[in-house]
């Protein structure tokens, strides 16, 4: 009996070590939502750069959207925004924005500064919709379906490799399924 209490410690250790190695394993931009599969969340809220306009989840069905959450707050989203500005330019999607708890000023004024990918951007000051969509932070980008369903969600910056990798597989899918080919 002494000998197996000696080894507790031991096998507290190995268990420990177990289950830090399986945490550092997993990708941290591979976060599973729960969303993905259901439609879009039911929303209302302003357009950044026009508040006159409200918007619904209504707004983004009838097309391969990406809806990419940014603020300007955001160290990466600045990163990511120039692949985001080549992304619109290409325009085999349609790029929305979901400007993230920030302030409206600041937000037109990044937009004019860097230019402008969006084809519009919800603002969502107070991070409802963000809460919806369980965004954790900035950037994180949706693939919308042309149904207004959420296929994919991508925490993390936007850049070539993941863009070929990850978001165009999903895309050819999605142009597929769109034409009937599936």
């Amino acid at each position: 009996m002494n000998k197996l209490i000696r080894l507790i410690p031991l096998i507290l250790f190995i268990a420990l070590g177990a289950v830090l190695y399986r945490g550092l394993s997993l990708n941290p931009q591979e976060l599973p939502s729960a969303l993905i599969d259901k439609k879009m969340p039911s929303f209302e809220l302003t357009q950044l750069l026009n508040p006159e306009v409200t918007l619904t989840e209504q707004d983004l069905k009838g097309q391969i959207v990406l809806l990419n959450v940014w603020g300007t707050w955001c160290v990466y989203c600045k990163y990511e925004h120039p692949y985001l500005v080549d992304i619109a330019k290409g325009g085999r999607v349609s790029l929305y924005g979901l400007n993230y708890k920030d302030d409206r000023a600041d937000a037109t004024q990044w937009l004019s500064d860097y230019e402008n990918p969006y084809i519009f951007s919800i603002f969502d000051d107070l991070g409802k919709l963000g809460i919806e969509l369980g965004v954790t932070a900035a950037p994180e980008t949706f693939v919308i379906d042309q149904a207004g369903v959420i296929r994919m969600k991508h925490v993390g910056p936007i850049d070539a490799k993941v863009w070929k990798d990850k978001f165009l597989p999903l895309i050819e899918i999605l142009e597929k399924e769109n034409q009937g080919i599936s």
